[in-house]
């Protein structure tokens, strides 16, 4: 089941890499340490006299040129507003370079920790830095990035795990049942929101892209960033049962509505949001089999209990999806 360039990174050794910062009048030390990425290529690069820096390599043919100026604009605007998001440093006029095949990027260092999401205040000041994010992300649209919505992450994944037969066979009748209910719940959960507003948000919230240092928390990677509804942005820092779950969202509510209101009618999404990144991420694990850093980093995926195990993971979202919203305390 081959994918489309499925070894974009083969050539990438680490005197290109090296040599590709240096194509920007910069001297390195001959450091580099390859971080933990597996859409693109990420390192960290030793630089002569000054503080290392973070080079992206773009996987080809994922997005374009001007949608990922697009991503870099936006990140620079909330650097503008003094908004702590890392954002690529401009060198030589430009944001996005070209070397030896690939487009990269620098962006300065930002380490950190994870956030103590277990600590009410913590919650707070991460919902004030998403409510300044998206007060900047809503005034104006993306027009090169996509929506997060039902199709692009729900059926055009379904579609290819079916056309390319990633589906064991035993298992198919179970998936197609299972995968059109949990899209009619998503599509239902998505009425019952009446249309939320779509902004610009950073589109994966997850704790490996919010770290936390003594200045507080920032946010890295906007790879991912697109149009859709702000809950999207939200409901990855809850975790537990509905009743821990409505006590973490009203402290992120808190500080969240200090810079930009939220409408709560978008809390039918938190679950349809959950199961359209479960979809997705099944079906981007797939697209991206034949990198050969895929099937070392996930051994786990496409194996007679994984699918079992996804069908059983939509069949719990079904019944969570119309177990109704969750609420803030």
């Amino acid at each position: 089941m081959p994918t489309i360039n499925s070894t974009p990174y083969a050539n990438l050794i680490p005197d290109l890499v090296l040599d590709a910062v240096e194509s920007l009048g910069l001297v390195t030390d001959g450091r580099l340490l390859a971080l933990n990425s597996y859409e693109n290529r990420v390192y960290q690069i030793g630089i002569e006299d000054a503080a290392p820096l973070i080079a992206k390599f773009y996987r080809p043919e994922r997005w374009s040129d001007a949608a990922i100026l697009e991503e870099h604009a936006f990140t620079l605007t909330l650097a503008e507003h003094e908004i702590p998001a890392v954002a690529p440093l401009c060198l030589a006029g430009h944001t996005l370079h070209q070397f030896g095949g690939h487009r990269f990027s620098l962006t300065p260092r930002r380490g950190g920790r994870n956030p103590e999401l277990e600590h009410a205040q913590v919650r707070e000041w991460i919902g004030r830095l998403i409510g300044r994010i998206h007060a900047i992300g809503a005034v104006a649209p993306f027009a090169q990035r996509p929506t997060l919505n039902c199709a692009s992450f729900g059926s055009e994944s379904r579609d290819f795990l079916l056309q390319n037969q990633w589906i064991p066979a035993d298992l198919l009748p179970a998936y197609t049942s299972v995968i059109a209910q949990a899209l009619d719940g998503v599509q239902a959960c998505y009425a019952r929101a009446s249309s939320p507003q779509l902004i610009r948000l950073h589109g994966d919230c997850h704790l490996g892209n919010l770290l936390w240092t003594d200045a507080g928390p920032h946010f890295v990677d906007f790879d991912d960033a697109r149009m859709g509804p702000a809950v999207q942005d939200l409901w990855m820092l809850l975790s537990g049962d509905r009743h821990e779950m409505s006590g973490q969202l009203a402290d992120v509510l808190a500080g969240y509505e200090d810079f930009q209101e939220f409408d709560t009618r978008e809390l039918h999404l938190i679950e349809a949001l959950r199961t359209l990144r479960i979809i997705h991420h099944a079906a981007w694990l797939a697209r991206r089999w034949e990198d050969p850093a895929f099937p070392a980093a996930f051994t786990w995926f496409n194996s007679q209990h994984f699918w079992q195990n996804h069908i059983l993971q939509l069949r719990e979202q079904i019944a969570a999806m119309e177990e109704g919203p969750l609420w803030s305390a």
